[in-house]
């Protein structure tokens, strides 16, 4: 394994994972407050989803073209400006529309050539290990976003100013450790597409369009949810917090579980506690003593969903089917974090509890496909020799 590679793709995702987890709450959060309406907050918190989209379509034409230390410099440096400039944003929508759209345009190229290139270093015995360490570092940076946005508030400068720092440590680390030999894909041509992706492997792309929408919504809209449900912001914050705490420390030990039990079945169980969680948040927001611990449990099986979903795609595909898979991945992680706030937020516009019950329907509609892989996986497998 190429551990210098594995340390920079490690750094860098850390570095997209706090950028995202500060700036998303922050954005939505600012808006609230000069007065937009839940909508509004939704559709710019879907905006960086629509740049993720679109790199799904331009990687393969990066990895052709373009050096893998080059791919990086510039999707990393289309971040820095991105992020830098956030606090001019603010005077108008279009102007704050268009640098979350450049946003999502360079995080995702990263994301998607960072979970195949990862996926590539693991040999098939320690993939859960690794793709767990790998969504720990994307989570656990996250979680230390929302953390100081509570800390300096949503109007402090100094958040903006400590992510466009890591962005430039970012970039020195690229040139330090990604390697400046060109993106080569071995083996045959792609056997199926982006769109072939959902047809190859349904439950899969569920898992990832769950937890994008997961994500989006959580980190932009439940401060505003607690908040709406008498929540004091840095409490509501503070949730999202929690959330993705529970994320990042249950990642490894599901991973580790991962490497030595039935993964689809794992898969479902993640997705089976989802959807009761999310069932219950409305009544859960009035028992203070087991909401917390329960957002905990939230975030690491909803984190799990992906994880797996990442090993089950590296365990099942290689080669230029993987970067087609991972694209796939990114073109469905825009997808589902577009969709999450827009539906979301025209959610909480027609009940209060609109939220929840979005997140339990999404989950919902993942365990179905789940289970249908579960059900597919366990006819599959070899019967146990009689004695």
């Amino acid at each position: 394994m190429n551990m210098r590679l594995l340390v920079g793709l490690l750094f860098a995702v850390s570095v997209v994972g706090f950028s995202l987890g500060a700036t998303l709450p922050l954005v939505a959060l600012r808006l609230h407050a000069e007065g937009a309406s839940t909508l509004e907050i939704g559709v710019v918190s879907a905006i960086p989803a629509a740049g993720m989209m679109l790199s799904a379509f331009l990687v393969d034409a990066c990895c052709r073209h373009l050096t893998r230390r080059s791919i990086y410099l510039l999707s990393f440096s289309l971040c820095t400006v991105s992020i830098a400039l956030l606090p001019w944003g603010f005077a108008a929508l279009w102007q704050l529309a268009l640098l979350r759209l450049a946003l999502g345009l360079g995080m995702g190229v990263a994301i998607i050539l960072g979970e195949s290139w990862v996926n590539e270093l693991c040999r098939e015995d320690n993939r859960g290990k690794v793709m767990a360490l790998y969504a720990t570092c994307f989570t656990g940076f996250q979680v230390l976003g929302p953390a100081l946005l509570s800390l300096l508030g949503a109007q402090s400068p100094w958040l903006i100013g400590l992510v466009t720092a890591c962005y430039g440590l970012a970039l020195l680390c690229i040139v330090l450790t990604v390697p400046n030999d060109r993106a080569v894909h071995h083996g045959d041509e792609a056997t199926f597409g982006l769109a072939g992706f959902f047809h190859v492997a349904p439950a899969l792309c569920m898992g990832v369009l769950f937890f994008s929408f997961f994500d989006a919504v959580v980190l932009s809209l439940l401060p505003v949810y607690a908040s709406s449900h008498g929540f004091a912001v840095a409490v509501a914050a503070l949730m999202v917090t929690v959330v993705f705490a529970g994320d990042m420390l249950f990642q490894l030990p599901l991973g580790w579980l991962a490497d030595r039990v039935e993964r689809t079945g794992l898969h479902l169980a993640c997705g089976v506690l989802a959807m009761l969680i999310g069932i219950s948040l409305p009544w859960l927001l009035q028992v203070s003593w087991l909401l917390w611990p329960l957002l905990v449990l939230l975030g690491a099986v909803a984190g799990g969903i992906y994880t797996l979903a990442l090993v089950l795609i590296g365990q099942q595909f290689s080669g230029r089917d993987l970067v087609t898979a991972n694209a796939s991945v990114g073109l469905l992680w825009g997808v589902g974090s577009l969709v999450g706030p827009l539906l979301s937020g025209a959610a909480m516009e027609v009940a209060p509890h609109g939220l929840p019950v979005a997140l339990a329907l999404m989950a919902g509609l993942f365990v179905c496909f789940a289970w249908a892989a579960y059900r597919r996986n366990a006819e599959r497998a070899p019967l146990p020799e009689q004695g």
